[in-house]
């Protein structure tokens, strides 16, 4: 694995909060976020320079709270807070597999993480750390998959790695429909026009107007993190 080619030196990876509940109903699943950070281990031997957009929806989701009552900004800022947490998780679990890591927050929390500002987390990431960014944009109405679009094109990754549980963009949806067919590659206006529901429209937006190409990939196959950064087969890829 160590000799296959690298497709990217820098990347930004978009993982939801639902990626660590493993089979619990919320939270965190302590073997799964260990075998989050030995893939991204693998990926560190690569010499790729890494940084992490985490949600935040095993442990709380505004939006859908909102719907039920509960004031949507309000709601947001506590979805904040659980990506906080399970930012804190990753490098946790992280540094416990010898890796340098660093979370950076969108909202001040000094006591338990950096603030974000760019120069400082490139700065990182050319040091060989990998960066998790938390607390989405730091503002209500956008989810973490819009964060993820922003810091990626921020930190000039060159590409937004979106890991789901299914292997890529698919015509429909394959968990409802078993003759759903796999892009391998798709255009961003085809996404926003057929309504294709891998990302929010504001993130697919974000990447089109700047230039970001995404892969989205599945994360449930072993070496699946790797395998995306070096077998341009993997998932799908979206691009202009």
């Amino acid at each position: 694995m160590a000799d296959s080619p690298v497709l990217y030196k820098r990347v930004l990876l978009k993982l939801s909060g639902e990626a660590l509940m493993g089979d619990l109903d919320y939270g965190i699943e302590p073997a799964v976020i260990q075998r989050i950070a030995a893939e991204i281990a693998a990926v560190k031997k690569l010499d790729i320079e890494l940084a992490i957009v985490i949600g935040g929806g095993n442990i709380f989701r505004g939006a859908g709270l909102a719907r039920k009552g509960m004031d949507r900004v309000t709601g947001d800022y506590m979805g904040m807070l659980a990506t906080v947490m399970n930012a804190l998780a990753i490098q946790d679990a992280l540094e416990a597999a010898d890796i340098y890591a660093r979370v950076m927050s969108a909202i001040q929390i000094n006591e338990v993480c950096e603030d974000y500002i760019r120069r400082r987390a490139v700065r990182h990431l050319e040091k060989g750390r990998v960066v998790i960014f938390a607390a989405g944009t730091g503002n209500p109405f956008f989810t973490t998959d819009t964060a993820a679009s922003l810091r990626a094109i921020e930190i000039n990754a060159d590409v937004m790695l979106k890991a789901t549980k299914v292997s890529g963009v698919y015509d429909s949806d394959p968990q409802e429909n078993e003759d759903a067919s796999l892009f391998e590659t798709v255009s961003f206006d085809k996404a926003l026009v057929d309504k294709l529901n891998f990302m929010d429209a504001t993130a697919i937006v974000m990447c089109r107007d700047n230039n970001m190409p995404l892969r989205i990939f599945s994360m449930a196959e072993n070496d699946a993190l790797v395998l995306a950064m070096t077998d341009p087969n993997v998932g799908t890829l979206v691009t202009a």
